[in-house]
């Protein structure tokens, strides 16, 4: 009987071929063995279905046909999954070295969520590193979220919580952030390495879907956040970054002391304009 593998990575595409291949090459490539491939093509046209027959022999199931949104896409490759853990590496994203994998299950692993760091990056260069650090809160969902790119999942807790919610088009895996850790307080372990490398050209990066991506972030935190309660801690975080701001300008010295004069004068005009058009009032 074959033995399961230990991990399922899963690959969702669609019209992305040189991002599929680097992908792949950096899954083949990994030194730790036991997992399995899964690559969840949405019926691509631009010669990826290429890709994958050139490397099929070292991928272990595949398909490609319509489907409803990404999620669909990575709710498919969870129902076809027989890992213990589940990682989502879609196309255009890739690990960072060929030892990576070793590194995260060179021991047992018992918890839900495995999270490691994340590189972002943006035409080839590298912008950002995400470095998972403390203990994960409700206030780390507000300022950020989990990399799904560098987050081992517990197949177990799709089994127990279900699968994405595909009402999400953009924001599907961090209502699941939400719903696993904030409301079933599921078990978290930090990997102090990074383990990947996130393409920042996806859907909820895409200028065209911002509104909707804060609208569903706002739909996704009021179903655990009394709405009263939300608007007080929007009002808190904008006042937060404010005097971030301000803390960083005075840091600089004399740019401090230029804005600051900048400030005092603007205030003094708005005060005159006051003053003259109450007197035009009065005559």
């Amino acid at each position: 009987m074959k033995t399961a593998p230990l991990l399922s990575i899963i690959t969702v595409n669609l019209n992305n071929r040189a991002g599929l291949e680097q992908t792949i090459q950096g899954v083949i490539n990994q030194k730790f063995t036991s997992f399995e491939f899964l690559i969840i093509d949405g019926g691509s046209n631009d010669g990826s279905h290429e890709i994958i027959d050139f490397y099929t022999d070292a991928i272990s199931y595949w398909v490609s046909e319509p489907d409803r949104g990404i999620y669909h896409a990575m709710n498919k490759g969870i129902e076809r999954a027989t890992g213990q853990y589940c990682l989502f590496l879609n196309s255009g994203d890739w690990f960072v070295d060929e030892q990576v994998l070793e590194r995260c299950f060179n021991e047992r692993q018992t918890a839900d969520l495995l999270i490691g760091g994340c590189h972002v990056s943006k035409n080839g260069r590298i912008i950002h590193t995400y470095k998972p650090t403390g203990e994960i809160t409700f206030n780390s969902f507000y300022k950020t979220t989990i990399p799904h790119q560098s987050t081992f999942i517990k197949k177990a807790l799709f089994d127990r919580l279900g699968n994405y919610r595909e009402t999400y088009k953009i924001h599907g895996d961090y209502e699941f952030w939400i719903r696993s850790v904030i409301t079933h307080q599921c078990s978290v372990a930090m990997l102090d390495f990074v383990v990947a490398d996130y393409n920042l050209e996806g859907l909820s990066n895409r200028p065209e879907y911002s509104v909707q991506s804060q609208e569903e972030i706002r739909q996704i935190l009021q179903q655990v956040v009394p709405e009263r309660v939300l608007a007080d801690y929007e009002t808190w975080m904008v006042k937060r970054i404010e005097l971030s701001m301000w803390e960083w300008v005075k840091s600089k010295g004399l740019l401090y002391g230029t804005i600051q004069f900048i400030y005092d004068r603007a205030v003094g005009i708005v005060a005159l304009k006051q003053r003259l058009f109450a007197r035009k009032s009065d005559q």
